[in-house]
């Protein structure tokens, strides 16, 4: 559809200057045709919106026209991603009006859409992450990987958090693991008694495989660490090898986690504190919970826990 086709429902004073800034776009700009029909749909909408306000010049637009507009497009169902680009194309409308001395500021500058909710994986299935991770590893590489994804789901861990472990990190006879979050925070986390097992069995192995002065706890092929990327491809193959009925990545075991602790426990404040969250208005009003009370939560709540029926106080003898 032509500029001309878009803007003819506009008033003059509106649908001039928007064919032209088409124009411009098409023409000197060297956008594509697909370009400049969606800054035609997203500018036409604004410009219908001002019509239905009574408001019939562009340079008579302010600020806190294009809060209410924002506001508008929110009640409409318009997620924030699509009105980041509206208001995209919005500024980038008043830089060239701005050029032809049509307006003499531009409001948009200001503006900001607001954020999405982010969208969660969904949780695999508690009896097929299980039947998952039973299944038997069928060489060193394999024994690794299975102990990174017990690892990951036992405790929640980041993708960055888990490649970052070094072989100190682990405390295998009292269960803990210590992991270095986001921005340099450090947390102790229980493990549970199958990535335990597993870590063990890795260990054993890990000798053949890492170079000697290597401090990483999980290693590539070539002995050095092994690197998010390599990570994710592991798992993803582990998922096909395995019979995944969906595809595996790392965050999904990190999600599985939280969702399955939460479902079985109700504590959402400790799910919570056993991630990590680096949100300061979220983790401040978990600082008071102590290891004891997550451990607790964990091995009575976690689908792979040491003991369904809480923590034996010996373990840590």
């Amino acid at each position: 559809m032509t500029a001309a086709g878009y803007s003819a429902e506009l008033t003059e004073p509106l649908a001039a200057p928007l064919t032209a800034f088409i124009v411009h776009l098409a023409s000197e700009k060297r956008h594509s045709p697909r370009t400049c029909d969606s800054y035609q749909r997203d500018l036409q909408r604004f410009g219908q919106w001002l019509l239905a306000g009574e408001q019939a010049s562009w340079a008579r637009v302010s600020g806190h026209d294009l809060r209410r507009y924002v506001a508008s497009l929110s009640r409409d169902g318009i997620s924030g991603r699509s009105i980041a680009r509206h208001l995209s194309a919005i500024r980038r409308f008043y830089q060239f009006l701005l050029r032809e001395k049509l307006v003499q500021d531009n409001p948009a500058l200001d503006i900001r859409a607001p954020k999405s909710p982010r969208r969660l994986p969904r949780a695999a299935d508690v009896d097929q992450l299980n039947q998952l991770l039973n299944a038997p590893a069928d060489d060193p590489l394999e024994v690794r990987d299975l102990s990174m994804f017990e690892l990951m789901y036992s405790c929640g861990l980041r993708l960055s958090e888990l490649a970052g472990l070094d072989l100190d990190a682990v405390d295998a006879r009292g269960g803990e693991v210590r992991v270095l979050g986001k921005g340099g925070k450090e947390r102790v986390l229980p493990v549970g008694r199958k990535a335990l097992e597993a870590l063990g069995a890795w260990l054993a192995v890990r000798p053949a495989v890492a170079q000697e002065s290597e401090p990483a706890l999980f290693v590539s092929q070539r002995g050095g660490r092994l690197s998010n990327r390599s990570i994710q491809s592991r798992l993803g193959r582990w998922g096909v090898v395995k019979g995944a009925e969906q595809r595996l990545h790392p965050h999904m075991l990190r999600h599985s986690f939280a969702s399955h602790l939460l479902e079985s426990s109700g504590d959402l404040r400790a799910v919570q504190e056993l991630l990590g969250h680096a949100d300061i208005a979220t983790t401040q009003v978990y600082t008071h919970l102590d290891f004891q009370h997550l451990a607790r939560v964990y091995d009575q709540s976690h689908p792979r826990s040491r003991r369904r029926g809480g923590r034996n106080p010996d373990d840590n003898q």
